[in-house]
C-alpha cells in the first residue's frame, strides 16, 4: 500500500508524484494545504516529524525528500516496466550529478522567489497574533526564518543575487539539452523528472529568461515532458493549492 502525501503537481512535490504515475504504480494521494499549514498540524508530524511534504508511506514505513522517494520507488519496485533509473553504472551517476544539482542548487534561487512572489502577500495577510502561533508550530527553525523573511520582504540584494542563479540555472539547462534530448543522455530518467518539477511553469514566472527565442531546447523539453501520457494524467488527477492571500473584511 502506498500513500503519497503531497503539495500537488508543484515544485518537489511534483518529483515522486510523477515518477508515481510514470511507473504506473497504484497510490493514494493525500493532498495538504500549505496556505493552512496543515503541513504542520499534530497529525501530520506523527508521519514526518520535520513537517515536511513530500512523504510517502509504503505499508506504514515512511520515506522523506523528494529525490529520495523518486529513488526509492526505483529500488522497491524494480519489475516495473517504466525505469527512470539507467542500468548503467556511468549514466546513472550522470543521473545523479544532474538530481543533486537541482537539490542544491536550482531548486533554492527559484524557491527564494517564489516565497517573494506567493507566500510573501500570503504572510503579510495573516493577524501578528495568529502568525505568531503557525510559527510555534513549525519544527524546523530554517523555515521559521523563511516565512519571516517573506512576511518582512526579502533584501533587494539577495533576490538579485537568487535571479542571476536563475540564469545561470536556465543557462546550463539550455546548453545540456542543446546536446542530448535529455538531461543524462539519450533516455528520460529522474534527472529530466526532478528538474522539470522546477522548470515547469517557468515560461510564464520567468518570461524574461525562458522563452522560445532566448532558450528553445528548454522549452521544448519542458513541452515534451508535459505532453508524456503520465504527466496529463498526474495533471488531470491531482490539485495544486494557490498561495493566496486571506480576505480582509471591510469596515
Amino acid at each position: 500500500m502506498l500513500t503519497l502525501y503531497s503539495f500537488g503537481p508543484g515544485a518537489n512535490s511534483l518529483k515522486p508524484l510523477l515518477a508515481l504515475y510514470e511507473k504506473g504504480l497504484d497510490f493514494d494521494q493525500r493532498f495538504l494545504n500549505p496556505a493552512v499549514f496543515e503541513h504542520h498540524e499534530a497529525w501530520f508530524k506523527k508521519i514526518n516529524p520535520r513537517g515536511q511534504v513530500p512523504a510517502l508511506d509504503h505499508d506504514g514505513r515512511i520515506v522523506t525528500e523528494s529525490t529520495v522517494i523518486c529513488e526509492y520507488l526505483e529500488d522497491a519496485f524494480p519489475d516495473c516496466a517504466v525505469k527512470l533509473r539507467p542500468a548503467d553504472p556511468w549514466e546513472t551517476a550522470q543521473m545523479r550529478v544532474w538530481t543533486k544539482w537541482v537539490d542544491e542548487y536550482f531548486c533554492w534561487c527559484v524557491s527564494t522567489i517564489g516565497w517573494e512572489r506567493m507566500i510573501g502577500p500570503l504572510a503579510r495577510s495573516i493577524p501578528d497574533d495568529e502568525f505568531e502561533e503557525k510559527m510555534k508550530h513549525i519544527p524546523i527553525p530554517e523555515q521559521v526564518t523563511k516565512w519571516r523573511n517573506a512576511r518582512a520582504g526579502f533584501p533587494k540584494e539577495v533576490l538579485e543575487e537568487e535571479m542571476r542563479k536563475v540564469r545561470v540555472s536556465v543557462a546550463r539547462l539550455e546548453a545540456r539539452l542543446a546536446e542530448s534530448p535529455w538531461l543524462a543522455g539519450d533516455s528520460y530518467t529522474l534527472a529530466d523528472v526532478c528538474n522539470f518539477a522546477i522548470a515547469n511553469g517557468m515560461e510564464k514566472g520567468f518570461a524574461d529568461v525562458v522563452n522560445p527565442q532566448d532558450t528553445p531546447h528548454l522549452v521544448d523539453w519542458i513541452a515534451r515532458i508535459n505532453a508524456r501520457p503520465a504527466a496529463q494524467e498526474m495533471f488531470a488527477r491531482s490539485k495544486r493549492e494557490v498561495m493566496t492571500p486571506r480576505k480582509t473584511e471591510a469596515a
